[in-house]
């Protein structure tokens, strides 16, 4: 009976004759990826298949960091690796150590590559990207003679700007040589001293494209002098030029939009800003007026002449007023004076001896008040009014009562006195 072996020991067995085999220990093999899986562990799960099968690898990984893109379903590729048998599932697979693009993959790993390398050297910084100008007079073209980009940007750019001036540089865009055109055309322009440059072509496969991708033209666009705007391709491609360049443009028309001002917008804006220069400078000249006629009027109230007026106008008041009330003082005081001139006049002798009344003095010159100052025959002088009457005292009586003296007095007043008899 022949011998009877385990699964694990066939497994095992076939998995060393496969580790043996030197053709399958360094094996590449090329397919297009299907079934591709990112594992959390970092492992790439896929299969390679062509129209005649099918068959399962694996990038453990360790080994992906030799992986220069992301694996795709559908890419086509050439791996580099082994074959052997995973005995749990007693299956073979490609155990992959290297996987690279085929065909136009194999440019665009070159291109990956490259981009990596220019953007560690600094050539994609932001700080040596130059501003494109506002306002171009003179424009370099490098490009094809011929074809729909050169047209686009020609039509385009005297579009909105007539008097434009445009240089193109008649460049070989693809195929052998088309880099060192297109490097040769940016150093001519940008010794020939353009106001901004325009450098892409039309759209095409990446081979087409190639010659952007080179790093002669990116170097070129990095040392020129002028700004550089890329425009290669359609708004889906990209090239090393378009990172290199001060501007990316999606198209080539697109470029000349961005490169040459709208004149009928700049007219436009300067019709604008006119009528806006215009109101501010009115509403300026109003405020301004305003300003000075209030400054007039403050100036005209703080200058000296006014205020010399209007204190001459005030003291003119003061004036009037002092002389009012000066007068009426002097008017109370005549008064006064004319009340005090009726109580003096009262009280004068004079007056007292105008309305009848006299002054009796004794022989020595003494005024008489009572009968006890004289005695009969005793000489007394009247004074009078109009003069002095020597007399003689006849008899001196007393009154008895105060009836008797308001009598005597009351007869005095009324003049019933008679001055003859009483004086003789």
């Amino acid at each position: 009976m022949a011998k009877v072996y385990s699964v694990g020991q066939v497994n095992s067995y076939i998995k060393n004759m496969f580790q043996q085999d030197f053709v399958l220990n360094r094996i590449g093999i090329r397919g297009e990826v299907s079934n591709c899986k990112y594992h959390t562990s970092g492992h790439i799960y896929f299969s390679l298949k062509d129209a005649e099968g099918t068959i399962a690898c694996v990038m453990f990984a360790s080994a992906r960091k030799g992986l220069a893109f992301r694996l795709l379903d559908g890419q086509q590729v050439v791996v580099q690796g082994s074959v052997s048998v995973y005995e749990r599932d007693g299956r073979y697979q490609v155990y992959a150590k290297e996987i690279r693009l085929d065909g136009a993959g194999l440019l665009y790993e070159k291109y990956l590559a490259l981009k990596q390398e220019l953007e560690e050297m600094g050539m994609f910084a932001a700080e040596y990207k130059q501003p494109i100008p506002q306002y171009v007079r003179r424009l370099g073209v490098v490009t094809a003679p011929t074809g729909a980009a050169v047209r686009d940007i020609i039509n385009i750019s005297t579009r909105r700007n007539p008097w434009i001036q445009i240089i193109l540089y008649p460049a070989q865009v693809q195929g052998q040589g088309a880099a060192e055109s297109v490097a040769a055309g940016i150093h001519a322009l940008d010794e020939l001293g353009v106001d901004v440059m325009i450098v892409g072509r039309g759209g095409g496969s990446i081979e087409d494209l190639w010659a952007f991708n080179e790093e002669m033209v990116a170097r070129a666009i990095f040392e020129c002098r002028t700004p550089v705007i890329s425009a290669v391709g359609h708004e889906t491609d990209t090239t090393i030029a378009d990172f290199v360049a001060d501007l990316r443009a999606p198209t080539p028309s697109a470029a000349a939009e961005l490169a040459v001002a709208d004149v009928r917008e700049l007219l436009a804006g300067l019709e604008e800003m006119k009528l806006r220069l215009t109101r501010e400078m009115e509403y300026r000249i109003q405020e301004f007026r305003r300003k000075t006629e209030q400054y007039q009027m403050r100036l005209t109230h703080a200058s000296p002449e006014q205020k010399l007026l209007a204190h001459r106008q005030h003291l003119m008041e003061l004036e009037d007023k002092l002389q009012y009330r000066m007068d009426a003082v002097v008017r109370g005081k005549q008064h006064q004076l004319g009340i005090y001139i009726e109580k003096l006049r009262g009280l004068s002798p004079l007056e007292k001896l105008a309305q009848g009344f006299s002054c009796v003095t004794d022989g020595d010159g003494k005024r008489v008040y009572s009968v006890h100052q004289v005695k009969k025959n005793d000489p007394v002088q009247i004074y009078v009014s109009d003069g002095w009457i020597e007399a003689r005292v006849l008899s001196a009586e007393e009154s008895v009562s105060d009836y008797d003296r308001q009598d005597f007095a009351g007869n005095a007043m009324n003049g019933f006195t008679d001055r003859e008899e009483f004086h003789e």
